[in-house]
């Protein structure tokens, strides 16, 4: 910590204790990573007779697809979590218990993860609006998570450091609020048209949350106008 971050004023009547956000980061990770680790575990050989490997690949193909949006999902939620992190100058115990909330949801996502590639294994179109349903549902909680997190850094800047704008996570939860929507979106959609139409916004979701993965501040020009006219107006 610098001298010019000891500084910054602290928000008056809190004497909460203070801690550095490297333990909190190192603990994230390896909990993410255990979770990725835990999304192979379903990609099991499939059960067929003598010459009829190939054929039973290619049939398993729901199972990748499945573990691979999940997997590129995860992913995107590591870079924002490092993004976020960096503009974190300590921790108190409220941003501990959000941080907690965001490691809590997404080591869900292999349980649904799952559950899709089981039942589109059975071809029952039933429980794949289910299996949709449900992942719609562990995907809503992860950004509500985010959003949680976001609203917390928010109304604490100065747990951030001094380079950042105060206002920079308050303009970061529209970005959680369009997840907790479109997932919502997608589990209607996938039980009320089909589920192949849930699976869709399932693959385009991360990748609007990898695009912008460093904030709108960093993201593709169209974000940045949008955000600029959004603090200003």
């Amino acid at each position: 910590m610098t001298e010019h971050d000891d500084d910054r004023p602290r928000q008056p009547g809190r004497t909460v204790a203070r801690s550095d956000p490297g333990r909190a980061m190192a603990f994230s990770d390896a909990v993410i990573a255990i979770v990725i680790t835990v999304l192979v575990l379903d990609l099991r050989p499939p059960d067929t007779e003598p010459g009829g490997l190939l054929a039973g690949l290619l049939d398993e193909w729901p199972t990748y697809l499945a573990y691979a949006a999940s997997y590129v999902y995860l992913a995107v939620i590591w870079l924002n979590h490092k993004a976020a992190f960096t503009r974190i100058r300590e921790m108190d115990i409220g941003l501990q218990w959000a941080n907690l909330g965001i490691l809590a949801t997404l080591a869900l996502v292999p349980w649904p993860t799952a559950v899709i590639a089981n039942t589109a294994r059975t071809g029952n179109l039933a429980d794949e609006r289910v299996a949709v349903a449900l992942y719609a549902i562990i995907g809503a909680l992860l950004c509500l998570s985010w959003l949680v997190f976001f609203s917390y850094l928010a109304r604490h800047p100065d747990l951030t450091h001094d380079h950042v704008d105060d206002d920079y996570f308050a303009h970061e939860r529209p970005r959680a609020l369009i997840g907790v929507l479109l997932y919502l979106a997608a589990g209607a959609a996938g039980v009320f048209i089909h589920p192949l139409v849930a699976s869709v916004i399932f693959l385009v979701l991360p990748v609007f949350y990898g695009i912008t993965s460093h904030g709108y501040d960093q993201g593709p020009s169209f974000l940045r106008r949008g955000a600029g006219s959004a603090k200003s107006s």
